[in-house]
């Protein structure tokens, strides 16, 4: 049979048991708005019950309760939430950050405007009506050459703007490649913590909170796949173990781990100009090499996209391909314009020269850094440089033909690389197709944050601390522990009867 005192020890258990419950409320209240921070509740097991002999079967036991115990401390979680939430993380961080680099083009480029080369390039066109109409007035040359002056120059801080932003798009990718591996070591250092202490029995749940906002925040810089590998020793059944997490692809395959966690080592990405060039164009990490076409969504390929990289052996990416069609632009634009100034007369009726020039050689195939070099000809700057302006087609000085010919030199047909189009549409289609992918850009971002807060939210329903909630549960774990203890009043009570009352019939 049991002991006189059972019943005391187990409402004692009880009362340890939500004093426990009560200590573990306390602590979810006060971390109600710390960030990353998931509720933790305590786990109840009925204890084993005590067993009482029969007189006719000694072994067989029997059914009276031993009262309740605290078991593990645990913090409320669903992977599959994270998952999900990480998953439009990394999209989040990819889009946001094409989209930075569009918006700083747009507000380069700035079109349309009074200020943008659009503009500028109409005021040229137009500066080239007038002088039709009046070919021998030196005002109207000289605002011919102040145009084409202004519109040299607007290439020229188009081309240098561009290649400053595209310069900062290369610091952030160093930033960013730091920032990754700065994580991975930390993950890894919790890692080796958690597996020092999963195999006592024991489960650190405030390291399981600061790893898994590590790897929220890896998520935004790249797409990372996590999986798990148990610590061994006792460690629990619902203890996590240690994170492996692994570099992912555009398909969703690995190619390279970040964290292992069974060898607790971290590795190094980096990100490389393998030939020497000047470009980027792969990626290393733990003596993995790959192209970086290969890396899967994320800030750091947003980043790479806007700044370029060598694939094929041509450099594609936002601000490179804007470069490339500037550079086009400038150098058929000044070859078209210069071939037909070389047609005309000048003032003094001898032929005409260059109107435009490169303050360096150009190559005449990639035209890289024509945008950046184009300015006007030495014999049009010069002291007596406007009579030089070829407005005549026949030599006589009062014939402005010629420069109603280079006015329509917008219209002429140009074999631009896409195909042959004017100068107007090609400039028309480069500016639309920077809008349109900016829009998209924009729109995706605003998606991408729509569904993560959505998953959040969730997350945040089951893992987050609810005041009201933990309120509620404070008052029952009260009302149970005053329950035990005032059974331990009504057995002592008991106790006090038999103890002091007993024997005294009769007295």
């Amino acid at each position: 049979m049991s002991s006189t005192f059972h019943g005391l020890e187990t409402s004692l258990r009880g009362l340890r048991t939500h004093q426990s419950a009560l200590n573990t409320t306390g602590h979810n209240i006060s971390n109600a708005s710390t960030p990353g921070y998931s509720r933790q509740r305590v786990n109840f097991s009925q204890t084993e019950p005590f067993p009482s002999p029969g007189r006719n079967r000694a072994e067989i036991p029997g059914q009276i309760g031993t009262g309740v115990e605290a078991g593990t401390v645990q913090r409320v979680r669903e992977s599959f939430l994270d998952m999900q939430f990480r998953n439009e993380n990394t999209k989040t961080g990819y889009w946001s950050s094409r989209s930075e680099a569009l918006q700083k083009m747009e507000e380069i480029m700035n079109e349309p405007s009074d200020y943008g080369l659009g503009k500028t390039m109409d005021r040229f066109w137009q500066s080239l009506q007038d002088l039709a109409v009046n070919p021998e007035n030196s005002g109207a040359r000289s605002v011919v050459r102040e145009r084409g002056i202004a519109l040299a120059e607007t290439f020229n801080y188009l081309s240098t703007s561009l290649n400053s932003i595209r310069d900062d798009f290369k610091t952030q990718i160093d930033v960013t490649t730091k920032e990754i591996n700065s994580i991975a070591e930390q993950i890894n250092a919790i890692n080796k913590q958690i597996g020092e202490i999963e195999p006592h029995g024991y489960l650190p749940n405030d390291l399981y909170d600061k790893r898994d906002g590590l790897v929220d925040r890896l998520s935004e810089l790249a797409n990372v796949k996590v999986s798990t590998i148990g610590s061994g020793g006792h460690s629990l059944d619902i203890a996590e173990g240690k994170y492996t997490i692994e570099l992912m692809d555009q398909s969703g395959n690995p190619i390279g781990k970040l964290v292992d966690g069974a060898s607790l080592t971290s590795n190094v990405l980096s990100i490389n100009d393998s030939d020497g060039n000047g470009e980027l164009d792969q990626f290393s990490l733990g003596g993995t090499n790959g192209g970086i076409d290969q890396l899967g969504q994320g800030k750091l390929k947003g980043l790479l996209e806007s700044y370029g990289y060598e694939t094929g052996g041509s450099v594609s990416g936002i601000y490179p391909d804007m470069l490339a069609n500037l550079d086009e632009m400038a150098y058929r634009f000044a070859e078209a314009f210069n071939t037909q100034h070389k047609a005309g007369k000048d003032l003094d009726g001898a032929d005409g020269g260059n109107f435009f020039a490169f303050s360096s050689a150009v190559d005449g195939t990639t035209f890289a850094g024509a945008a950046s070099e184009i300015t006007l000809d030495a014999n049009i700057t010069g002291t007596d440089g406007l009579a030089h302006i070829a407005a005549s087609m026949d030599g006589n000085s009062g014939d402005g033909s010629n420069a109603l010919n280079l006015a329509d030199v917008k219209d002429e047909t140009l074999a631009f690389g896409t195909g042959n189009t004017t100068f107007q549409s090609y400039f028309e289609g480069v500016i639309g197709e920077m809008a349109v992918d900016a829009q998209q850009a924009n729109r995706l971002v605003d998606n991408s944050n729509t569904l993560k807060q959505s998953v959040e939210e969730r997350r945040q329903s089951v893992s987050g601390v609810s005041l009201d909630e933990e309120m509620t549960k404070m008052m029952q774990f009260q009302h149970a522990y005053n329950a035990a203890a005032r059974n331990i009043t009504s057995i002592d009570e008991m106790l006090d009867r038999i103890i002091n009352g007993m024997g005294r019939v009769g007295r």
